[in-house]
């Protein structure tokens, strides 16, 4: 199963102590079937390191479409890779935003889109606890599988990723590449995945649903009876089909249409870490498993988000 931190969405809970006194956290936990669940984990120490000035790496455009102000730009930065395999840290990121490229709303709008690869340079290469717990690599990211004492959950030093990040002329997602064939990845203000494992690349199209458009998760695991307000998100609602369409709420327009991951629009109960009291649009979206397209909603948030960067 692969974990993504959960930064870029609103928090179940804030970290409070557990049985024990200990503080702890909510995460995101990707099976490799696709489904998504939140488990509750020990708190991890973020380590903090003081940048005065972004590390010196040399910064490459794989696309550049137009300036960073009317573009989206994606930064990607890599962990465990040595001086002489930077070119095959190129080639992993050409091979991910490639992908990204089959997956709407990125096929069509992917010249929206500047997309830059920051040459870090770590003394080893690979990632720690790869391939088993207790492996231990000098890298300039702190990149490492079994964080949180969970297996597939690829950490990162997010301060070192956002430093030479900066390198770059506009971050606005950064996607942090670990020199591993191992699934994993995190998601988050930094995303992380498993450059050389081609299922985690559903990691970043998912966390950009998040970062990019706002949009709430759609599963409905760990909680019961949702029983608060109206959330803010547009693809979550406490309001049924009959409601929303007498009262012209959220995605009425939308009601009985079809939608690209399947089926039609309509208020589907369990979303957003609740089984019950709150609907989503479609049966099973993106936001919902991996390994699925938007659904109507969905798009259009993150067609609205490319929009208005770019103009």
């Amino acid at each position: 199963m692969l974990v993504s931190v959960l930064t870029g969405t609103p928090a179940l809970a804030d970290p409070r102590p557990n049985h024990a006194g200990q503080p702890t956290e909510w995460v995101e936990v990707f099976s490799e079937d696709g489904t998504i669940k939140q488990v509750e984990v020990p708190q991890r120490a973020q380590p903090r390191t003081a940048f005065a000035a972004p590390p010196p790496a040399d910064v490459v455009a794989l696309q550049q479409t137009g300036p960073p102000h009317q573009r989206y730009d994606l930064v990607f930065v890599g962990d465990g890779y040595t001086s002489s395999q930077l070119g095959a840290f190129r080639a992993h990121v050409a091979e991910k935003w490639a992908f990204l490229r089959t997956v709407e709303p990125f096929r069509t709008y992917g010249n929206s889109f500047n997309v830059w690869m920051v040459d870090v340079v770590s003394p080893q290469s690979g990632v720690d606890n790869d391939p088993a717990p207790g492996v231990s690599r000098d890298t300039a990211l702190g990149m490492g599988f079994w964080c949180a004492n969970i297996e597939h959950l690829l950490c990162v030093n997010e301060s070192a990723a956002r430093a030479y990040a900066a390198n770059a002329p506009q971050a606005d997602q950064i996607i942090a590449l670990g020199n591993s064939t191992k699934y994993g990845g995190a998601g988050g203000g930094v995303a992380t995945a498993s450059s050389g494992n081609a299922g985690s690349s559903w990691i970043a199209v998912h966390e950009l649903g998040h970062s990019m458009a706002g949009l709430a998760d759609e599963y409905d695991y760990p909680n019961g009876r949702y029983a608060g307000g109206e959330p803010y998100e547009t693809n979550v609602s406490i309001y049924p089909a009959a409601t929303q369409r007498s009262y012209r709420l959220k995605w009425y327009r939308y009601l009985g249409q079809p939608t690209p991951d399947g089926g039609v629009i309509g208020t589907y109960e369990g979303a957003r870490y609740h089984r019950y009291g709150l609907y989503r649009p479609s049966e099973n979206s993106l936001m919902r498993s991996l390994g699925r397209p938007f659904n109507t909603l969905g798009l259009n948030a993150m067609i609205s988000a490319i929009r208005a960067k770019t103009g």
